[in-house]
């Protein structure tokens, strides 16, 4: 069992994805605030940081490329990085899906099983390799073709392409947002119960919250961000 007070050094310590000083936030560590969780919140939240679930669902094949998508989609290029793969096929094995699908797309966990072996295809149709021995920049390409044609309202693979995007993104999202390291990263001060919130407002912050050093709106950021890749895709002219 790993105890975390107030104080004490552990490797995890105010970590963010990807490793190096927290940019927007420095100095945050949702961790400095586990006294004022109860114990069975504080284990839950532990427990995220121990070593990954092992894989019970996924083929070595299917690891392989959806642990390549997931780093995609959330921008881990390096190391820490929040297992996400890992908890997806938690997920998965134990058949805890979102509660509900679109009735023209398979069930979640065949769903991932048809979309990575697609995109696998694509890979080697295109790339001649594996998508996850694919460059970032191949990678990349490659996605962006199925998010524009979610965008288009058309199909890849015979799937409707937004359904697609909508699984991906849903279950990254869901993953990596759950992981204290990404509370680091964005701020957020973890489960409120007990303690709550008392400032409640724009700019009204608890005392242990820190003020955003960036200021930038996460959209605006994003819309940048998602020009650029649709730019890279043209460029790369995958079809």
């Amino acid at each position: 069992m790993v105890f975390y007070r107030r104080g004490v050094g552990i490797e995890s310590r105010g970590t963010v994805p990807g490793g190096g000083p927290n940019r927007r936030f420095p100095g945050y560590d949702v961790l400095e605030e586990i006294d004022t969780w109860d114990a069975t919140t504080a284990g839950v939240v532990l427990a995220r940081l121990g070593p990954p679930p092992p894989i019970r669902f996924f083929t070595p094949a299917e690891q392989a490329v959806g642990a390549a998508l997931f780093d995609l989609l959330l921008d881990q290029r390096s190391e820490p990085k929040v297992p996400v793969l890992q908890m997806v096929d938690a997920r998965m094995a134990e058949f805890i899906t979102d509660g509900w699908r679109f009735e023209d797309m398979p069930e979640d966990g065949d769903a991932f099983r048809r979309t990575f072996a697609a995109l696998d295809d694509d890979a080697r149709e295109h790339l001649d390799r594996p998508f996850n021995e694919a460059g970032w920049d191949e990678q990349t390409a490659l996605v962006q073709r199925v998010q524009d044609l979610s965008q288009a309202e058309a199909k890849w693979h015979g799937l409707p392409a937004k359904h697609v995007w909508s699984l991906w993104t849903r279950y990254a999202c869901a993953a990596f947002y759950s992981h204290p390291w990404a509370w680091n990263e964005i701020g957020f001060g973890g489960p409120a119960y007990p303690r709550g919130y008392k400032n409640i407002g724009i700019e009204s912050r608890e005392p242990w919250e820190v003020k955003d050093r960036v200021n930038q709106e996460p959209i605006e950021v994003g819309a940048i961000v998602d020009d650029a890749r649709r730019e890279l895709a043209r460029s790369l002219r995958v079809e």
